[in-house]
């Protein structure tokens, strides 16, 4: 094997260009991309919400088709992780940090700016938690669902390369070894690379803002912000370098146990009657909603509209962005489980965690807001998102010690994201290898942890996070080919799987 591959060269040099650029003219960078962004936002926001609804219907399809049975691998193959542990490395690698960053903010935004009505409303009150379900629940892991389904089923069953060009063999033959499918494969870098640095410039941003807000004589500045990149740097380089099997396994529990402790003492130190009744009530009212909320754009109401751009169609487009990191990475640990197994895993287990979490942290918060007259929402939009989860900890007893436990997890969830990064990067640029070199890991690792260093530090971050949602628009398009393949492979592999 090549030590360098093309699409590892072609990616590189990109990800270079970029980062140069974000240095150079942040200001430049944050406008050219931004307004391409906007124009995808407004032009094509119907093409992102029938995307996203399509690969979520053709997940629940799978669940019920004859190919339920069929093995992501060979027939007698055993799955390598246990369920307990398989959930944590999927969820840990999902979203895991983004909820412990939204899982107060986004509940309180929509509280207080709800996509229609008067905000601090009952009504808005209702509609804060269920659009929070909404966007972090069946849709996101329907997308992660086909790419990673896809993925582990030519890799374990047909002995394909791990890559996502190799999906495409079925409708184009021998030429995915040509420039389309170098093509493919370096729209999937460029979405992973800039994704994953973004959010840890973002979870970056979030632990400084926790330790300044728990500790005194920590400021939250740029530099204790460079100062932590460069700390979980060198510890998810040790991480990446003990293998899938060691450092991505174990910090996955830890992820899992740290997330369900904080979930479960916040359930039971806060308005525990209260929290459940939102769980239970939003979950039967985001099932009842899910059709209208899957296909609503707001075209009668500018401000409406606005809104669903402005979050329902940039998440869509964040998460598919985010498809080929988190789906080539589930699809890794998720060999000898039938399809049926794995859909329902992928679909339900994070979908309701996610529900349940939402419930527990942004219930609280809208709970404290409403009932007792706590100024959360006015500390959050003045001195930083990142704050919120803090500003709530700290109204319940041993709120300190809570906040340090999460300013722990979310650490641990920043190392796993980074690992499983250098991890799928490593794969893509390798020709799908299962166990990439640590010298191919180091290098994206570097570059992933230079791009969120030197942009945060310059102000480019946010233009980086728009131009990694701008791959998400060609990636959509792969995306629905790919279920075009899966398709045609299941229905040829049907007919001998009954033999």
């Amino acid at each position: 094997m090549k030590k360098f591959t093309t699409v590892f060269i072609i990616s590189f040099i990109i990800s270079v260009i970029f980062i140069a650029w974000g240095v150079i003219s942040p200001e430049g960078l944050q406008e050219k991309t931004g307004a391409i962004q906007g124009f995808l936002q407004k032009k094509f926001g119907w093409f992102y919400l029938l995307s996203a609804t399509a690969f979520l219907i053709f997940s629940i399809y799978l669940i019920f088709s004859r190919y339920g049975k069929i093995k992501l691998g060979k027939d007698d193959d055993e799955p390598d992780y246990n369920l307990i542990t398989w959930f944590a490395m999927l969820f840990s690698a999902g979203m895991g940090i983004g909820l412990v960053f939204w899982g107060v903010a986004e509940p309180l935004f929509h509280y207080y700016d709800p996509p229609s009505g008067n905000g601090e409303t009952v009504e808005s009150a209702r509609a804060s938690i269920r659009y929070a379900f909404f966007h972090w629940g069946l849709h996101p892991w329907g997308i992660y669902t086909v790419i990673g389904l896809a993925l582990a089923y030519f890799k374990f069953r047909k002995g394909a390369p791990g890559l996502i060009s190799a999906i495409f063999r079925p409708l184009l033959g021998d030429r995915v070894n040509g420039p389309i499918g170098i093509m493919i494969d370096v729209i999937a870098v460029f979405a992973t690379v800039f994704g994953v640095a973004t959010s840890l410039g973002f979870g970056a941003a979030q632990i400084s803002g926790g330790l300044s807000y728990v500790f005194t004589g920590i400021e939250n500045t740029k530099m204790t912000q460079l100062i932590i990149i460069a700390t979980v740097t060198v510890l998810f380089t040790i991480s990446a370098s003990t293998g899938l099997n060691k450092g991505i396994k174990y910090l996955s529990n830890v992820n899992i146990v740290l997330a369900i402790g904080l979930m479960f003492f916040l359930l039971f130190a806060g308005p525990t009657n209260f929290i459940m009744d939102v769980f239970t009530q939003t979950l039967g009212s985001y099932i009842q909603n899910l059709p209208s909320m899957s296909f609503t754009l707001g075209p009668y109401s500018e401000t409406k509209q606005g809104w669903i751009q402005s979050w329902t169609v940039f998440y869509w487009a964040w998460w598919i962005a985010w498809a080929p990191f988190v789906g080539m990475f589930i699809a890794r640990v998720s060999k000898g489980r039938t399809i049926r197994e794995f859909v329902l895993g992928v679909l339900l287990v994070p979908t309701i965690f996610g529900g349940l979490w939402f419930s527990v942290f942004g219930g609280s918060a809208i709970f404290k807001e409403r009932m007792e007259g706590t100024a959360l929402y006015s500390l959050m939009t003045d001195q930083g998102t990142e704050v919120a989860l803090f500003s709530l900890l700290e109204q319940f007893p041993l709120g300190s010690i809570m906040s340090v436990i999460a300013i722990l997890l979310i650490s641990t969830f920043f190392i796993t994201s980074a690992d499983s990064a250098t991890f799928v990067l490593g794969m893509q640029t390798t020709n799908g290898s299962l166990n990439p070199s640590n010298y191919i890991k180091f290098i994206w690792g570097g570059v992933v942890a230079a791009s969120a260093a030197i942009l945060l530090y310059s102000g480019g971050l946010q233009a980086l996070q728009t131009a990694s949602i701008i791959a998400a628009f060609p990636f959509t398009f792969i995306m629905i080919f790919i279920v075009f393949a899966i398709m045609k492979a299941l229905k040829a592999d049907y007919k001998s799987y009954k033999k």
